[in-house]
This record gives C-alpha cells, structure tokens and sequence, in this order.
C-alpha cells in the first residue's frame, strides 16, 4: 500500500520556473522507479521525466529535456521535478508515479503501480 502526493503546482508566466515535489507513503524501502506523467486538457497522459532509485539514472522525452530535471531524496522517500524555461504548452496536470517492479519500459505508464491524485502548472502567455 503506497500512498503519493504531489505538490508545488501554480500559475507562472512563460520562461518561468516552478518545482513539483512527490512524497510516498505507506512503504519504507523497495521502490525501483518513479517518474513524472502530465496530462494537457484534449490530450493523452505524455511521459514527463523517470528516475531509478538505486543509482539516479533519469530519462527525459526530447519535448522537456534540457529544461526538467528529476531528481530524488532515498531519505525521505520524495521525488522532485525542477521546471525551468516553461512553456504555455507545458501546462497540464502533473502526476507522480511509483513502481515497485524491474522494468526496462520507464515512459509507459502501464509500469507504475501507484500514482498521485496530481498538481496543475499553468504557464501563461
């Protein structure tokens, strides 16, 4: 039973920066991976940002990559997703995803076992 949360969500203008924060719950240890989804109104859920726990290695779709950075804390079982140079078409509602499975298909949301509830980023004009 894993539980997550996502926060730091909010409205900031083009260029702008904002970090999205993750914590999980209800298991202490085990996690394989944890990523980053957001889904834009009229669209399907994209693949944001991944990250394995045992050793950092993250993954980027070319769409974010040089402007999102994942990254993790073992300690306190949170995941954080630094938002740089936004764009109006990253607005969406950003979800945090957990697995606790091996799998070598990070960008499919069918790998992760639990998913947060998600915090909106909106970028305006």
């Amino acid at each position: 039973q894993v539980q997550l949360v996502e926060s730091g969500g909010g409205l900031v203008q083009a260029g702008g920066a904002l970090r999205l924060s993750c914590s999980a719950s209800g298991r202490a240890f085990g996690v394989y991976s944890m990523a980053w989804f957001r889904r834009a109104p009229g669209k399907e859920r994209e693949f944001v940002a991944a990250i394995l726990w045992i050793d950092e290695s993250t993954y980027y779709p070319d769409s974010v990559k040089g402007r999102f950075t994942i990254s993790r804390d073992n300690a306190r079982n949170t995941m954080s997703l630094q938002l740089t140079s936004l764009k109006p078409e990253d607005t969406a509602v950003y979800y945090c995803a957990a697995s606790y499975r091996t799998t070598p298909f990070m960008m499919r949301s069918e790998s992760y076992d639990y998913w947060g509830v998600g915090t909106q980023v909106t970028v305006s004009s």
